[in-house]
């Protein structure tokens, strides 16, 4: 990473950590209903029957309403597990109201664990981001985990981000090991690229 690049990340990663932090809770309910919407849109659009999504955290979109309806439908879901080495292990849980706190305090889900190889099999992976661009290029919060498993992937199927509308901005930092996603989901509409 060069220092200019890298400290360009890190003092946006903080400016939207602070800007999500300061939103209301009226708008957070609202963002939440309407990206549930989109969320629920799209897989009914691409037909899955399996996806890798995240337990969103406080300070994140909130998708926990959409994993409900997909359990709901039977829609099977992975959830990333944080590893050590830079990978993610991936758990399957219905569960989402039993989760622990993992590496960086990351919400995890409590349920049998997974290689990484588990996410080939998916129709949707949904992943966090701090910002997404015009072009598709995700920043994401700067440890990588998600840039190495979509860099690793022989076939990839569709990759959406998940982002406030704020957030889906014309270009982003970027360096050469990010990768760019497929589409983008924010409360208001869903962008692909």
């Amino acid at each position: 990473m060069t220092d200019a690049v890298g400290d360009a990340k890190r003092a946006l990663r903080r400016e939207l950590r602070s800007r999500r932090r300061a939103m209301t809770e009226k708008e957070l309910a609202e963002s939440t209903e309407k990206l549930t919407e989109r969320l629920t849109s799209l897989a009914l659009e691409l037909g899955v029957t399996s996806m890798s999504a995240y337990l969103s955290a406080a300070d994140e979109p909130n998708t926990r309403p959409f994993l409900n309806w997909a359990n709901e439908r039977g829609i099977r879901v992975l959830f990333p597990i944080t590893r050590a080495d830079g990978l993610l292990d991936w758990a399957l849980s219905s569960d989402f109201e039993t989760e622990t706190e993992g590496l960086f305090g990351i919400p995890e889900p409590v349920g049998p664990v997974l290689s990484p190889m588990a996410i080939n099999d998916v129709d949707l992976i949904v992943i966090p981001a701090a910002q997404i661009d015009s072009t598709g290029m995700r920043m994401g919060w700067g440890k990588g985990y998600f840039d190495k498993t979509l860099g690793s992937m022989a076939r990839r199927p569709p990759v959406y981000a998940v982002v406030f509308d704020a957030e889906f901005v014309q270009t982003v930092p970027s360096e050469r090991h990010d990768q760019p996603v497929d589409g983008v989901v924010t409360p208001s509409a869903i962008h692909r690229f």
